[in-house]
């Protein structure tokens, strides 16, 4: 099932791309030329998250930013389990379909073990690693499996489904005050209503992915440990908690760079957007 929504072109000025992949239209945006820079959004967010880092690195990079399916402009497909596991292979078909070589990886949120799964099989084309508020380990805080729990309860599952909560109550909670009401809303309109079975899968994914986290807990050192890297890092995020995360970041790559955002929350690159394209811009031009 594809969406009919269409995003404003004063807040998002990009070409829509589409790619057939073997589950579903993928929907990408690829702007700019130099060195690719890959952008994985997590949930409940799509490659919108992206456009102030995009516009601002596009001069001097090729942006390519994927919707995974089930968010964004990206097909709905039925018999698809919306899976870490699944979205990783997809976007591996993506980066095989687009022949990037040489490119630096972005993740946020789920972006970050969505978009590593899919670098480690192909470590030899990847050039650098940025990631931002992620996790790519097992889960195992209480508070996170906790809400895996109630967020994948009956009642809270249709909450999601029939009332947008992962977008009203968590991103624009988070995020009200500095979203104008047109860019809240390009986030609403992204997930109408019967289309948002992938936002409903995430939060049981936090119990449920922990053999492929277990997996990139082991490969990624193995893999892309000698590959320039970058932390940046909202150090108000309750989710993925910098006291926690960061000393594994640090220990999973050689050559590190952490850039800490100290106003930050958990969507960094709406709260933050000019430091982490000055950073990544720093780090790999």
């Amino acid at each position: 099932m594809g969406i009919d929504f269409v995003p404003d072109r004063n807040l998002y000025p990009f070409t829509s791309r589409w790619f057939a992949s073997s589950a579903g239209s993928v929907h990408y945006i690829d702007e700019g030329v130099g060195p690719t820079i890959l952008f994985c959004h997590g949930s409940p967010t799509w490659s919108f998250l992206y456009r102030h880092v995009v516009t601002r690195l596009r001069d001097r990079f090729r942006c390519v930013a994927v919707d995974h399916l089930g968010f964004g402009r990206s097909e709905r497909p039925d018999n698809f389990g919306y899976t870490i596991s699944e979205l990783t292979r997809v976007l591996g078909e993506v980066v095989d379909h687009l022949d990037l070589e040489g490119y630096v990886l972005m993740g946020h949120d789920w972006g970050g073990p969505i978009g590593l799964g899919a670098a480690t099989a192909r470590a030899d084309r990847v050039r650098g690693i940025v990631l931002a508020n992620t996790a790519f380990w097992p889960i195992t805080a209480l508070p996170n499996r906790a809400f895996s729990v109630v967020m994948s309860s009956d009642p809270a599952r249709r909450r999601i489904l029939e009332n947008n909560l992962l977008v009203e109550r968590f991103l624009l909670g988070e995020l009200g005050s500095t979203l104008t009401s047109a860019e809240a809303d390009q986030y609403r309109f992204a997930q109408p209503v019967g289309a948002r079975e992938a936002l409903a899968v995430m939060p049981r994914e936090i119990r449920a992915a922990g053999p492929l986290l277990h997996q990139l807990e082991r490969t990624v050192p193995e893999t892309l440990g000698d590959k320039p890297a970058l932390a940046l890092w909202g150090m108000r995020d309750m989710v993925f908690r910098p006291s926690s995360c960061l000393p594994r970041v640090r220990a999973a790559f050689r050559d590190i760079e952490v850039v800490e955002l100290s106003g930050a929350r958990h969507f960094v690159t709406e709260s933050a957007p000019e430091p982490i394209a000055e950073a990544i811009e720093r780090r790999f031009v």
